[in-house]
């Protein structure tokens, strides 16, 4: 019970007050999602589901927790690799909107021309099943 309260404790500590409103309601599964375990400087709390490891550490009574190094570089790795696509998305989206418009006049007029001959051959269809239509009997 001492560890469940020291944990309530750093959680709070942490800023998670919102998180813990939002595990009332969850599951007994979803409330047992991080350990906490002391070592010799302070301690390690292990995300069961992500397998993420941070080191905390009690400071005039505060419960401060950094990422792991290796963690650490992966996030900031991935954080630079996300603002430069992002800078990549965003010049892509400059040069759409500035290229003008998508089809050209003529372009336009042969798309028409295609469907146009596409609807006078499907009426031409049309009519000839109407005229084989009106010379067999009807045989409802």
């Amino acid at each position: 019970m001492r560890i469940g309260l020291f944990t309530l404790a750093a959680l709070i500590t942490l800023g998670a007050g919102p998180v813990l409103a939002e595990d009332a309601q969850a599951s007994p599964a979803d409330t047992a999602r991080y350990r906490l375990e002391k070592t010799e400087t302070g301690f390690i709390r292990l995300d069961q589901q992500t397998g993420a490891i941070t080191f905390c550490r009690e400071t005039a009574a505060e419960l401060t927790c950094r990422m792991a190094a290796d963690e650490r570089a992966a996030y900031d790795q991935e954080l630079d690799m996300l603002a430069k696509r992002v800078t990549a998305l965003e010049a892509r989206l400059d040069r759409l909107a500035s290229s003008g418009p998508v089809a050209s006049e003529a372009e336009i007029e042969h798309s028409l021309s295609i469907m146009e001959r596409f609807m006078r051959r499907f009426m031409g269809l049309v009519e000839e099943f109407r005229h084989d239509g009106a010379t067999q009997p009807d045989r409802s």
